[in-house]
This record gives C-alpha cells, sequence and structure tokens, in this order.
C-alpha cells in the first residue's frame, strides 16, 4: 500500500508522517487492495484539515476532517474511511441495491456558475448499480462513470425525493 502525504501551508514532522502511516496500515483489515492512500493536510489559521482519499478494489473513498489539531483531524478523518470500507463492506455482502430505485428522468438545466475547482479522475466501467454504492460511499449528491452496458459516459445523481436519476447522454 503506498501512503503519500500532503502538506499545505505546514511541514510535515516525522512524528506526523510516522502517525499517518500507522493510521492508514489499519485500514489494510479491510480490504487487500488498498493501492493508494492520500492524505492531504492543510493549516489555515487554527483551523487544522486533514483530507484523505483511498484508491481500493477500483472504488475511491473520501473524508475531511477539521479541529484545532492535526493528529485529531486525521484520526477523524480515518475513522470516517474505516465507516466507509464498514458499509461497503456490508452493501457487498447484502446486494441490497435495487434497480427500481434508479429513476430515468433528465436533470433539469441551471445556469452555470463560475468554475472554482477542477478534478480530473480516471473512469472506470461499472454496472449502475456498482455506481449507485460508489456515490453512496463517498457521501456525493451525483457520480460520473463510464456505464459497461452501453459504454458511454453516465452521470447518477439524487433527486430531492431520495431517490436516483440517471442521465445518460446521446452524441
Amino acid at each position: 500500500m503506498e501512503v503519500v502525504i500532503t502538506g499545505r501551508q505546514m511541514e510535515i514532522t516525522p512524528a506526523l508522517k510516522e502517525y499517518i502511516e500507522g493510521r492508514a496500515r489499519k485500514i489494510e483489515k479491510y480490504t487487500s487492495k488498498a493501492t493508494q492512500v492520500a492524505f492531504t493536510l492543510k493549516v489555515e489559521k487554527y483551523r487544522h484539515i486533514a483530507e484523505v482519499l483511498v484508491r481500493a478494489n477500483g472504488f475511491l473513498l473520501q473524508a475531511e476532517e477539521e479541529t484545532d489539531e492535526m493528529y485529531a483531524s486525521v484520526d477523524q478523518a480515518m475513522n470516517k474511511i474505516e465507516r466507509q470500507f464498514k458499509k461497503y463492506k456490508e452493501k457487498l455482502s447484502n446486494h441490497r441495491v435495487r434497480q427500481e430505485e434508479i429513476a430515468e428522468e433528465p436533470e433539469p438545466e441551471a445556469p452555470l456558475p463560475t468554475i472554482r475547482k477542477r478534478k480530473v479522475f480516471p473512469v472506470k466501467p461499472m454496472q449502475v448499480e456498482e455506481a449507485a454504492l460508489q456515490m453512496e460511499l463517498l457521501g456525493k449528491d451525483f457520480f460520473l462513470f463510464g456505464n459497461h452496458e452501453n459504454h458511454r459516459i453516465n452521470v447518477l445523481y439524487k433527486r430531492k425525493d431520495g431517490t436516483l436519476g440517471l442521465i445518460e447522454p446521446i452524441y
């Protein structure tokens, strides 16, 4: 397992690095395929922010925590990651993702806001059920994925009534 630690507006001390690597090793009990754990640590005035991104089994798990002490932020973020792994394992064993939960209504158009952040990530081909599980694990309201069935980029999103919507573009 590769552990990447990045400090923004702070220096990563050897003690902090050792502590983070120890915390990262704890998630190996949940999966043998955790390929990368990336920590981004930031200090903004009195706010100590720890962001954690785990790539495992083709899924991404993400957590961010903010406290007034970096070790506490790392602990809380890693606790979130561990809860996400437990939830992921439970979902895989129960197979409760149902196709009827996915509605096929397009998302209404809205004016485009100013882009403040841009993310680049690989698109993995997956079933719609896998995408719904991934979206839930990340705690996001939408998820972009390569649809294994139609070989196109699709967007899965949460609707206001709690159901899911699927955008399947035609080009």
